[in-house]
């Protein structure tokens, strides 16, 4: 099983890839309030993720 969800991973194009990550991202920031206070690790997955979207730009 594992194979085939590879194979359909790697059938996503990057547009539709960029897509997707732009979608979920509104989603969370319709979802999470500024003021709602993340999880320490949550806090350190976001960060993650704002230091490689900088990283590619």
């Amino acid at each position: 099983m594992n194979a085939r969800i590879n194979n359909d991973l790697e059938q996503i194009d990057h547009k539709t890839c960029v897509s997707i990550c732009d979608a979920i991202g509104e989603r969370l920031q319709q979802n999470l309030r500024p003021e709602t206070e993340l999880s320490p690790r949550l806090r350190q997955l976001v960060d993650e993720l704002s230091r490689r979207d900088n990283e590619l730009r």
